[in-house]
């Protein structure tokens, strides 16, 4: 796709110049805005990922740069950047934050406050959520408090559906902050040097601390009164994974019996054959089996976990000689002694009468002796593990553009999948057809030991009581420290944002807080990548004469409005752009645009860079708008419609606030 996208643009252009006729625009602005089309397409389409088309687009951009005026050095400006640079090292000091365990201590802390009073912990969620996210990533606040959400709606028997929207929409309002608080402040303050004239200076640190903390303590109250209303309770308290998910038709367990033709198969030789039927566990004797089953042999009296629909499960008994597990264990205590060599119904619960301790252990160590024909080794030579179910949820960043399927997803982490959430719908069939996505919620069955494992993978959210990463806490005054310097030295014009970040960077690898390795995993690259692939369609944009035609649109347009009005639709229309695309393309298209409104209309044009900013860094209409937005989709079971619901009248009310703060502080 991105080969077709790049053919296109090419044809695009090298056609145009051959056509007759005098066109009313120049060939310079219809080829960049043949490629704005484009770009917007596949931006809305993702047939590729987002950084696949931003790389593309830098590419094109330079190819066609007798009318888009871009150079091969203005084509790759955009990785040596200081807003591209400080977002790398703003993701490096967010993780070693993170590395601390700080959240982690705050969240328990607010959520004991919470307790289960529904109105404290919305208080606790969008009050922990909203202040950070001006310093630290937005993204990593809201993956440490899904999980603790989750758990705490579980323990309290609430649903979670009332308090993941408005942590989504609080840490995308605490961004607002500073401008390191969202990667959209940093790039608009460079496009501002690039079409703001010589006189143009990069948005200082606490630029707009005043109205950000007005537009925070105003979405704060919404959430808190009309919010709390409208925010629908799509998932219905329950008290296990399992009950989420609507499970119990689809999980049973089944015995081999001593004829059944599995006898000697593998594992996963059933999931070759054209029957949706999952084994994600195996009880042999005192023995249970999660780990590996792929390559493990089936034995008679094998107690075989399931995950199937009922028609497929009748049918596999039915042809293979397995039984339904109660059904053989009511034939126990009706003395009916057809049970098949190796099962023991002690394991499930299960005591005959006046039988001695020995009797049962020994026909289980027996069953333990057996060996494989194939001389592989079993698993019951390991130490028996502890099996858990839970919710994995998969985060923006990889997962935006892997789309790995069921099967890999299994391989990759050694867990078996039993359902999907998406949104409001929940997948429990034909699993191995489905792609991942981010924002997904996955019911995984897996070891204690896995599961730690995965919870340290920054790539995923697991909920899971208790289950938080071992930190070293005496860390966590120098991280703070470091982030604090950092800032502070920006803040005070010491040094610039990005010599400050990076500062603050080597300064986390100096001290032992990060290594080289962890930094790098730290980094979403696809966002790195975006963001210098569509810099330079800012400058085609500006070079070209397209800001200036359609801004020249806009005011014919809006010519019999007062301009604090224009200033308000600007604010509006770019946030429902931004709901389309990228927040960083449409801070790269747009804020260049407004620039040229303003100068048309001779009112000051920082007043519609910052509703630009403002209005690209909250989009609250959908879960695709932004990337907070997307994690909490699966998790709160929500409809697409559900964000539009809740967002549209916050949306409204802060194009009034945010418009009248603009003109307040800034003036027109």
């Amino acid at each position: 796709m991105s080969t077709i996208f790049f053919f296109l643009s090419l044809s695009a252009g090298w056609s145009l110049q051959l056509l007759p006729g005098q066109f009313p625009v120049s060939f310079d602005v219809v080829v960049v805005l043949a490629i704005i089309a484009i770009v917007f397409v596949l931006f809305v389409t993702q047939p590729v990922p987002i950084d696949a088309t931003a790389v593309g687009l830098m590419v094109v951009l330079v190819l066609l740069g007798e009318w888009t005026g871009v150079s091969p050095e203005q084509g790759v400006s955009g990785f040596s950047n200081p807003a591209t640079l400080t977002v790398l090292a703003m993701f490096v000091l967010s993780e070693g934050v993170r590395q601390t365990g700080v959240i982690q201590i705050l969240t328990r802390k607010l959520i004991a406050f919470a307790g289960d009073n529904e109105f404290r912990q919305l208080l606790a969620t969008v009050t922990l959520s909203g202040p950070p996210g001006g310093v630290v990533s937005n993204v990593s606040v809201v993956a440490v408090l899904i999980p603790a959400i989750m758990n705490l709606a579980r323990q309290t028997k609430t649903s979670p559906s009332k308090l993941l929207i408005p942590l989504s929409f609080a840490s995308m309002l605490g961004g607002m902050l500073t401008v390191v608080g969202t990667i959209t402040n940093l790039l608009a303050s460079e496009v501002w040097v690039q079409v703001g004239g010589p006189d143009a200076q990069p948005f200082a640190l606490l630029e707009f601390t005043h109205l950000g903390a007005i537009v925070l303590l105003v979405g704060i109250v919404y959430l808190l009164t009309v919010g709390r209303y409208l925010t629908p309770a799509r998932i219905e308290p329950a008290e296990s994974p399992t009950d989420a998910f609507g499970m119990t038709d689809y999980l049973t367990d089944v015995v081999v019996m001593e004829d059944s033709p599995l006898v000697g198969s593998r594992v996963g030789e059933l999931g070759e054959e054209d029957l949706d039927l999952a084994v994600f566990q195996i009880v042999r004797g005192n023995r249970t089996l999660a780990r590996g089953l792929g390559s493990e042999r089936i034995r008679a009296g094998d107690v075989l976990s399931v995950r199937a629909d009922q028609e497929t499960l009748q049918e596999v008994i039915e042809q293979d000689h397995l039984q339904l597990l109660p059904e053989v264990l009511e034939a126990v205590t009706e003395d009916d002694p057809s049970l098949p060599p190796g099962f023991s119904p002690r394991r499930h619960g299960w005591e005959p009468p006046d039988a001695e301790p020995s009797d049962s252990l020994a026909e289980d160590e027996t069953s333990s002796e057996d060996t494989e024909e194939d001389g592989d080794e079993t698993a019951e030579e390991a130490p028996d593990e502890e099996i858990e179910l839970t919710e994995v949820v998969l985060l923006p960043g990889p997962w935006s553009s892997r789309r790995s399927g069921v099967a890999n997803f299994e391989r990759d982490y050694d867990v078996t999948v039993l359902a999907i959430r998406r949104g409001d719908e929940i997948i429990r069939q034909r699993l191995r057809e489905i792609r991942l996505q981010a924002g997904d919620v996955i019911l995984v069955q897996a070891p204690d030991q896995v599961l730690d494992r995965i919870a340290r993978d920054t790539n995923v959210a697991i909920a899971g009581e208790d289950r938080w990463e071992d930190f070293d806490r005496s860390k966590i005054p120098i991280a703070l420290g470091i982030l604090a310097g950092a800032l502070g030295l920006a803040a005070l014009d010491v040094l610039t944002l990005m010599v400050s970040a990076l500062t603050g960077v080597a300064a986390m690898f100096f001290t032992g807080i990060l290594t080289p390795e962890e930094a790098y995993e730290a980094v979403d690259w696809e966002v790195i990548f975006m963001v210098a692939g569509v810099i330079p369609l800012g400058i085609a944009v500006e070079a070209s004469g397209t800001a200036a035609l359609i801004a020249d649109l806009v005011v014919s347009v809006s010519g019999l409005l007062p301009v604090i009005a224009v200033l308000g639709l600007f604010y509006l229309g770019t946030a429902i752009i931004t709901e389309m695309i990228s927040n960083s393309a449409s801070v790269v298209l747009l804020l260049p645009i407004g620039v040229e409104v303003a100068g048309q209309l001779g009112v000051n044009p920082f007043a519609f860079v910052m509703a630009v900013t403002f209005a690209a860094s909250t989009p609250l209409l959908t879960p695709v708008g932004y990337q907070t937005n997307l994690m909490v989709y699966g998790p709160g079971g929500y409809k697409f419609t559900d964000f539009a619901r809740v967002g549209a009248p916050l949306q409204l009310i802060l194009t009034v606030v945010t418009t009248a703060g603009i003109v307040f502080f800034w003036g027109l």
